[in-house]
């Protein structure tokens, strides 16, 4: 805190002769000083009372200075002086303070920390160090009151107000910067904390970001915008139940706070709660019809329960509110039933026309509008907006090929069919979930369907708790290492794998609404982390959803995904990955012979009955009608074929992308023996 930041009270206490200017001068100088030489800064202080006796920024200076100097003694002597003298200047007070805690006097520094507030009270960094002694003396709800002070007051911190701007003008690395140098000289800044959490959240540092705030919120219970931060964090990181917990908290304190509301809503759907979810949405829009994203929220879960005409109806409310929301006529198009009409093509092509409009509204248009020209079979123009919206896509997202091509390679090389005999009988001997894997648009939600129309099994959703548990493991040891996934399976114990097994059923009991023996998690990119199912989950079924891979291939390029699934938006990295997977999945195969069962899509269509039996007797279920009337089933579904898997097994999407051939040969050649030898595998 500058000693010329605040001179309430200390005018008229100088008997300055000097010109102001040259005193400003001098203790401009003087502050230098004590940043780098702060017995330098002592004599420079001296100087200034020599010349102007009694000065109160430049007795100020002194104490600071000698307290810097570590002299503890005399900075006590000068600024107790300088507290008698300027009774009513905040800043001498606080500085008073700062000594006495750090020379074992806290309850006095309490003391002159509270009177410095009260003579001004927007002194964040006074608020904040007497939340700190006051959390130190045990006093929490004090200590949380002061934390409360601190964060109203530093909004117009200057120390903060840099890095502040750098965070709205996205200048990352900039306000990082900033707020970690703050913070390693202020650790317990709470809107500090606060703030580097959301540089945190915004770089996909979701755990740092959960850290912080958990943090942030230890000082300061009562601070809301962190809460709301952290449970939004917590929901992005996939811990839907504390998630809920912190907005249960918020909305405990501001029942009619409709932001709290809606993220509960948001919530509740990602746990399978969509009644309630439904209900809280429109309880929402009821009180704040403007709002078009929370319509758009409120069309997702209406889509998802199949009440499509509502969900169409909510989804048109947002574009009236919000003509330039792409993402609200992705969502049409990616219901996969609706086709657009004359007026609705126009207007996505004029909204392609506004030269203001975000790079995401944008993709999601050409998205759209690819959608809409496939089903008037106007497939040349179709495909030049799906490569459009393809391009555009990539300019927000990062992917190299070589990592899945990576983790291949290691997997072949680390997990033998030595290393899993070697640990027979690792894991929860627990049968209950169904691993549906594979690429996504390769039928995956038909084969989920089937199984859910089943009385012993339930659908859940694509749970992310065997990609967390993965990443968790890969980020032990060094990161000079190299990539630690999947050597660092070795390492587990027995022990170790039977808790993660136990620990993925309970993570995942909050999807399982139906109490249903069986239950499906079908995250297809878990066929990266078969070797972690065998060990944890040894009991598991895994099925293997394989398509066409023109047919996947194609249908990923033109479907835009939420999040994730960052290889889709290039032929070549489409044609990359999907060898990688076939060539992963005849590892396993190998090495783990019968472990997973393979569902060929196509083969589905042309014979539904025998594959349904199949895939029942490998699940050692027994066969029941409904399973071939899986259409019929009004489970909540939450992917793309949601209103596909709503009817009757149809032939029409086998061949859809011959109709684009003439455009895919970058898929093609990049495919190589893979396409050539399908449905059979090439010697990898």
């Amino acid at each position: 805190m500058s000693s010329t930041a605040d001179q309430t009270g200390a005018a008229g206490a100088t008997g300055a002769t000097e010109p102001t200017g040259t005193l400003e001068v001098a203790l401009a100088h003087a502050e230098e000083l004590l940043q780098r030489d702060p017995a330098l800064a002592i004599e420079q202080a001296n100087e200034i009372l020599k010349a102007v006796p009694n000065y109160a920024p430049a007795t100020l200076l002194l104490g600071k200075a000698q307290r810097a100097a570590g002299d503890s003694a005399a900075a006590l002597r000068t600024l107790t002086a300088l507290v008698d003298a300027q009774h009513r200047w905040a800043i001498a007070h606080y500085e008073l303070a700062q000594l006495l805690a750090e020379t074992g006097n806290p309850e006095e520094a309490i003391v002159k920390l509270r009177r410095a507030v009260e003579l001004k009270p927007d002194l964040p960094d006074a608020w904040r160090a007497l939340g700190d002694l006051l959390r130190e003396s045990g006093d929490a709800a004090a200590a949380d009151a002061a934390f409360a002070n601190h964060i109203k007051y530093s909004t117009h911190d200057p120390k903060l107000m840099g890095a502040a701007a750098a965070l709205v003008e996205n200048r990352i690395p900039e306000a990082e910067y900033a707020l970690r140098a703050h913070l390693m000289q202020h650790p317990t800044d709470v809107a500090a904390l606060r703030m580097l959490a959301e540089v945190a959240a915004r770089l996909g540092r979701y755990t740092d970001a959960e850290n912080l705030l958990a943090r942030c919120l230890e000082l300061a219970p009562s601070f809301p915008g962190a809460r709301h931060n952290y449970a939004i964090v917590l929901h992005r990181i996939n811990k839907p139940v504390a998630a809920l917990q912190q907005v249960e908290q918020l909305i405990a304190l501001e029942p009619r706070n409709t932001g709290y509301q809606n993220l509960k809503a948001v919530v509740l759907a990602k746990i399978g709660d969509f009644a309630e979810s439904i209900e809280l949405f429109a309880g929402v829009l009821k009180a704040n019809p403007d709002q078009p994203k929370i319509w758009m929220s409120y069309a997702h879960a209406l889509s998802t329960v199949g009440r499509e005409a509502e969900s169409i109806n909510a989804y048109g409310r947002c574009i009236a509110l919000l003509p330039t929301c792409g993402e609200a006529y992705w969502s049409l198009a990616n219901l996969k039933t609706l086709r657009f009409s004359a007026e609705q093509i126009a207007a996505m092509r004029a909204q392609l026309g506004n030269e203001s409009l975000s790079n995401e509204d944008r993709y999601h248009f050409e998205f759209a509008l690819g959608k809409a020209l496939e089903d008037l079979e106007q497939y040349a123009e179709s495909f030049e907006h799906y490569a459009e919206g393809n391009r555009l896509r990539l300019k927000d997202i990062r992917y190299l090929s070589e990592d899945a091509t990576g983790l291949v390679r290691r997997t072949r090389r680390h997990l033998s069919a030595e290393f899993f005999a070697a640990r027979a009988g690792h894991g929860s001997q627990a049968p209950d979930p169904i691993f549906i894997v594979g690429l996504p648009r390769s039928g995956s939600t038909l084969i989920e369907q089937i199984l859910a129309s089943h009385s012993a099994v339930e659908g859940t959703m694509e749970l992310q708790n065997i990609f967390t548990m993965a990443g968790r493991l890969g980020s032990r040891g060094s990161k000079d290492e190299g990539p630690r996934y999947p050597m660092e399976m070795a390492n587990l114990s027995a022990d170790e794998c039977r808790k993660l097994g136990e620990q993925y059923l309970e993570d995942t009991r909050i999807q399982r609404k139906s109490g249903r023996p069986r239950f499906i998690d079908k995250m297809p990119n878990n066929f990266m982390h078969i070797g972690l199912i065998q060990l944890i989950l040894p009991r598991a079924k895994i099925i293997d959803a394989r398509r066409h891979p023109m047919a996947c291939g194609f249908s990923l390029y033109k479907q835009h995904f939420a999040r994730g699934q960052n290889f889709s938006y290039s032929l070549e990295d489409i044609g990359h990955f999907y060898r990688d997977y076939v060539e992963l999945m005849a590892h396993y195969d190998a090495v783990l012979p019968g472990r997973v069962h393979r569902v060929f899509h196509e083969t589905l269509v042309e014979d539904t009955e025998a594959e349904v039996r199949r895939l029942l007797a490998y699940c050692e279920l027994e066969f029941e009608e409904s399973c071939l009337r899986f259409y019929e089933n009004e489970r909540a579904v939450r992917t793309a074929s949601a209103q596909q898997v709503r009817q009757p097994i149809s032939r029409a999407g086998v061949d859809q992308w011959r109709h684009y051939e003439p455009w895919l040969g970058p898929l093609a050649e990049t495919l190589g023996p893979v396409l050539t030898a399908y449905p059979a595998v090439p010697r990898f």
